[in-house]
C-alpha cells in the first residue's frame, strides 16, 4: 500500500490506496484517509509533513501488510451500481486442474490446426465441460451461466455452436487421445471392459434420420437416439457411441469395441467382456472368444432353454464360493428355520455346461435366501398396487415390464359365446404370479473363463459403475431431453458429457470414493466466492471435509476469511 494524493480547488487530501490487478487490469482502493493538508500539518506537529507522512505509511504497511486485516465498509444508503455481479463459483477450478492434466488443450490445438479455425476450440470446450457438471443447462443457458465463475469466457455464443461441429466429427480423436493422456497421471485397468447401452429422448413430436422412434429405456413414446458407453475395470469411462434410436444395440458392440481395440492399444488377448443379458447374441460371444478373450455375460433364467431350467431350479448340488469341500442343499436349509437364519446373507451357486451355436461356455447360477425376500417383497407390493387399481377401477393401461404393477391385472371382455361384452372384468393373473415367484432369489451369467469363482462375482459386480454413469449423466448433469436437432450437434454434446463423466469420475477416485455423487456436485456448485471490490474475494460456501480433501488434494486454498486477487491470480496459474 502506498501514499495517495487527490487535489482538489481549495485543499489536497492524503490517503493510503492499495493497487490490485482484476482479469489482467490495474486498479486502485482508498484503504484509508489520513486528511487534508491542513489536517496532516497539525498531525506531523513540529516535524516535515511530508517525511511524517511517509513514516505514517510505513508504519501502517508494518502493522497490516504481514497478516492483513480489511475492514469493510458498507453505506447502508448507498444503492449498489447497476449489472454489478459480486458472486462468482470456484468450484470448477477443481475440474480444471484435472481437465488440463489430461492436456486435453493439446487435443483441442490439433484440431485447431486441422481446420484453421479463429475461435479457440479449447476454451469452448472446457467451459462446456465445467457447466455440464456446475451449471447444466441448454446450450443457450450454459453459455449465461458460464458468467458466475471467476474466470469469465471470451467466446462468442455463436462460437460455441459452431465449436460443435468440430467436437462431433473429431469424437474418435479426442477420445483416443483422451485415453492416452490420461495414462500419464493414472493407470487405466483394461483388463476387464464393461458395455451398455442406453437412450435419450427428445421432446419432439416427429422423428428425422438420427432422431427416431425405438425402445425407450424410459417407456417414452418420443423419437431417442442412443448411447453405448464402455468403461474399464476400475469404472472410468472408456469411449462412447452415439446412434440412431431404431438401431439394435447389439449391432453396436462388435465394431466399437474392434475400434477401442486399435485406436487405444488394448492387449485384447488378456482382455475380458462383461455386459447384460441385452447384448448376450451367439455373434457377440463368438467375438470375444477369439486371440483368448473372456466374456462374463449376465443371463435371462426365462429365456434358458428347459433341459438348463431344471438344472437350476434343482435343489441339490450347490456350492459355497472359498468352500470346495461341500456341497449344499436348499431345500434343507429352506426346512430348518436355524439352518435358514445361518445361510440367509450367503451366495449359493452352481455351474452349468452349456453351449450355444458357436460357443462352449459355463451357466453359472446364483441362488440367496436374502435376495429371494427381496424379489417376493417387491411382486407383494406391485399386487397390493394393482388390487387397489381394480378395486378402484383405476386402471389406465396394460404393463409391459417387469417393474409396472399392471402386468398383474387380467380384463375380461367378451362373454362365452365370444360376443363383445358392455362391461370389462379385471381380476389378478395369479398364473404370471406363480411363474415369475419361480425364479425368485436366482442369478445367472455365461462365461468362458476357467478359474476362481470369485473373480467371476467381481468382475460382474462390476456391472454397477456402468448404470450409475448412465444416471450420472441423466440425472445429475441433465443430458437429457436434449434441445439440439442437428446430428452433429447431438454427437457433440454426448462427447461433452462423456469428458464431463470420465472428468467426474476422476474426481470420484482421486478422493478415494469418499463421498457420494451428491455431496461432490452439491459442494463444487455451492463454493462460490463473494467480491468486495478492491480488497478480493470471501467464500460464501460452508467449510466441510470435502472442502479441505479438495484444497488439499489439488494444492491450492480458496477458503481463507478474504482472498486477495493476488491470491487468486496465483491460483488460477496453478490451475492451468
Amino acid at each position: 500500500m502506498r501514499l495517495g494524493i487527490s487535489k482538489s480547488k481549495n485543499t489536497i487530501n492524503y490517503y493510503i490506496i492499495k493497487d490490485y490487478t482484476k482479469n489482467g487490469k490495474r486498479s486502485t482502493k482508498h484503504v484509508l484517509r489520513i486528511g487534508n493538508l491542513e489536517e496532516v500539518k497539525i498531525m506531523a506537529g513540529n516535524m516535515d509533513y511530508n517525511e511524517w507522512l511517509k513514516e505514517f505509511v510505513k508504519k501502517y504497511n508494518e502493522e497490516h501488510c504481514k497478516n492483513e486485516t480489511i475492514i469493510i465498509k458498507k453505506n447502508t444508503k448507498k444503492i449498489i451500481p447497476m449489472n454489478h455481479k459480486c458472486s462468482f463459483n470456484v468450484g470448477y477450478l477443481f475440474l480444471e486442474k484435472l481437465y488440463n492434466q489430461l492436456n486435453i488443450k493439446s487435443i483441442c490445438n490439433s484440431i485447431s490446426d486441422k481446420y484453421k479455425f479463429q475461435f479457440d476450440l479449447n476454451e469452448i470446450l472446457s467451459y462446456l465441460v465445467f457447466a455440464r457438471i456446475i451449471y447444466p443447462s441448454s446450450k443457450l443457458e450454459t453459455f449465461k451461466q458460464c458468467q458466475n465463475f471467476m474466470e469469465q469466457p471470451k467466446f462468442k455464443l455463436h462460437d460455441e455452436y459452431r465449436a460443435l461441429s468440430y467436437i462431433a466429427e473429431n469424437m474418435d480423436l479426442i477420445q483416443e487421445q483422451l485415453f492416452h493422456n490420461s495414462k500419464k497421471i493414472i493407470k487405466r485397468n483394461s483388463s476387464v471392459i464393461y458395455y451398455d447401452c442406453t437412450n435419450y429422448f427428445f421432446d419432439i413430436d416427429n422423428e428425422d434420420d438420427f432422431r427416431k422412434y425405438g425402445i425407450s429405456k424410459e417407456h417414452r413414446p418420443n423419437p431417442i437416439v442412443g448411447m453405448g458407453l464402455f468403461m474399464d475395470g476400475d469404472g472410468l469411462p472408456l469411449s462412447c457411441n452415439i446412434y440412431p434410436g431404431n438401431q439394435n444395440e447389439q449391432k453396436t458392440l462388435i465394431p466399437e469395441e474392434t475400434k477401442i481395440v486399435n485406436n487405444f492399444k488394448l492387449d485384447s488377448t488378456k482382455m475380458i467382456l462383461c455386459t447384460d443379458a441385452g447384448l448376450a447374441s451367439d455373434e457377440i460371444k463368438k467375438f470375444n472368444i477369439k486371440d483368448n478373450r473372456g466374456f462374463v455375460i449376465t443371463q435371462s433364467l426365462k429365456k434358458l432353454k428347459e433341459e438348463y431350467k431344471s438344472q437350476v431350479f434343482d435343489k441339490s448340488n450347490w456350492r459355497i464360493p472359498n468352500d470346495l469341500k461341500n456341497i449344499y442343499n436348499l431345500e434343507t436349509i429352506e426346512n430348518d428355520e436355524a439352518l435358514k437364519e445361518k445361510y440367509y446373507e450367503t451366495l449359493f451357486y452352481k455351474i452349468i455346461p452349456t453351449e450355444t451355436k458357436s460357443v462352449k461356455q459355463d451357466l453359472v447360477v446364483t441362488f440367496c435366501f436374502k435376495y429371494f425376500d427381496y424379489n417376493r417383497n417387491i411382486r407383494n407390493n406391485q399386487i397390493e398396487r394393482a388390487k387397489k387399481s381394480i378395486e378402484t377401477n383405476n386402471i389406465t393401461r396394460k404393463g409391459k415390464n417387469q417393474n409396472d404393477y399392471r402386468r398383474f391385472i387380467d380384463s375380461l371382455n367378451s362373454t362365452d359365446n365370444g360376443e363383445v361384452a358392455d362391461n370389462t372384468t379385471y381380476s389378478i393373473n395369479q398364473d404370471l404370479i406363480n411363474k415369475e415367484s419361480k425364479y425368485d432369489g436366482y442369478y445367472a451369467l455365461t462365461t468362458n473363463i476357467v478359474g476362481d469363482i470369485n473373480e467371476i462375482f467381481k468382475i460382474v459386480k462390476g456391472r454397477w459403475e456402468i448404470e450409475e454413469s448412465f444416471r450420472i449423466m441423466k440425472s445429475d448433469f441433465l443430458a437429457r431431453p436434449i434441445n439440439l436437432s442437428r446430428e452433429d450437434r447431438i454427437k457433440a454434446h454426448f462427447m461433452t458429457c462423456f469428458i464431463s463423466l470420465f472428468i467426474y469420475r476422476l474426481l470420484e477416485k482421486k478422493l478415494d470414493y469418499k463421498y457420494t455423487t451428491s455431496q461432490i456436485l452439491d459442494t463444487l456448485r455451492n463454493m462460490n466466492m463473494l467480491e468486495n471490490k478492491g480488497d478480493g474475494y470471501f467464500p460464501e460456501y460452508i467449510r466441510t471435509n470435502l472442502t479441505d480433501d479438495l484444497h488439499e488434494l489439488f494444492g491450492f486454498r480458496t477458503d481463507y476469511e478474504i482472498n486477495t486477487y493476488k491470491d487468486f491470480k496465483k491460483i488460477f496459474e496453478h490451475s492451468k
